[in-house]
């Protein structure tokens, strides 16, 4: 293939995806880059008028407690949640990697809240941690023990809207780490069988480092999303008792469409874009040492 050939051949596909990646900058460039520079402004949402500001929206919200306890609520989500799931999801992947009878019954029942609109599972929950009529202060009563205001309670509420989010996602890390699993050959493990291994041999010194390449990938993409949680705090406590469940995402849900202060609420957004983008170029990092 001669030179000119080889530039019209790669000519043919620069056309082809060329209207993908023009859709592609417009959702997202676009947006980030009008994000970034309505931050720097303090606009009127009445009269529509707009006043350069410089970082004093940037100053001002990192200054603010609100905003702290934002930042903390979301961490200890994101730490807690993503890490449950991903340790749930490698305990059922090993559980059901054997043969045995049921096995696709309990997989389609391990993988049944994954596909629950999340506003479905919140109401359902919801009624669960009701405070009168809940299946849990009814255990609790049956047991002798006092009610727990699960979501009128400062010091459980953010560790119940936790619970919601790991019976909804731990079978998405399932699904990876047991796909992951089945990639392996099974002349591996017979192997090790041979050589006299026992199971928990097997698991921690061949099974586990093994998934080290899915295991990193699911707790990627679980902490991007725990990082941004919204849908559960909306629907389930409304970011409080007293903010005690307030998270970026709401508290730029607040500014934005409550207090309409689109300035402040750029300025929030631009942060939590910062730190998301800190925490996946990590993970990407990571996954590639797997890789090589």
């Amino acid at each position: 293939m001669s030179f000119s050939e080889r530039q019209r051949y790669d000519l043919f596909y620069y056309l082809i995806f060329a209207p993908a990646l023009l859709l592609i900058l417009f959702l997202t460039t676009y947006p980030i880059a009008n994000v970034v520079y309505n931050s720097f402004y303090r606009y009127d949402f009445i009269s529509g008028a707009r006043d350069f500001i410089g970082i004093r929206n940037y100053v001002s919200i990192i200054g603010e407690e609100l905003f702290h306890r934002s930042f903390i609520n979301t961490l200890v989500f994101t730490v807690t949640a993503s890490l449950s799931e991903v340790f749930l999801g490698v305990l059922l992947a090993l559980l059901l990697h054997r043969e045995f009878r049921g096995k696709r019954t309990a997989s389609l029942i391990i993988i049944f809240p994954m596909i629950i609109s999340t506003m479905v599972i919140s109401a359902v929950w919801q009624i669960f941690y009701h405070f009168e009529i809940g299946l849990f202060n009814y255990i609790l009563r049956s047991a002798g023990l006092s009610p727990v205001g699960w979501l009128t309670d400062r010091s459980v509420a953010l560790f119940s809207i936790i619970l919601v989010d790991i019976w909804q996602w731990t079978p998405f890390a399932f699904l990876i780490i047991q796909a992951g699993m089945s990639s392996i050959p099974a002349e591996v493990f017979e192997a090790a069988e041979i050589d006299g291994a026992g199971r928990a041999q097997v698991t921690t010194r061949i099974t586990l480092p093994l998934l080290a390449g899915q295991i990193v990938l699911v707790l990627m993409l679980r902490t991007l999303d725990t990082f941004r949680l919204f849908d559960k705090v909306y629907a389930l406590t409304g970011g409080g008792p007293a903010n005690a469940t307030q998270t970026l995402s709401y508290f730029i849900y607040r500014e934005g469409f409550t207090f309409f202060n689109f300035g402040r609420a750029g300025a929030a957004s631009v942060i939590t874009l910062f730190i998301v983008s800190i925490l996946a170029l990590v993970y990407i990092r990571r996954l590639f040492r797997e890789d090589t």
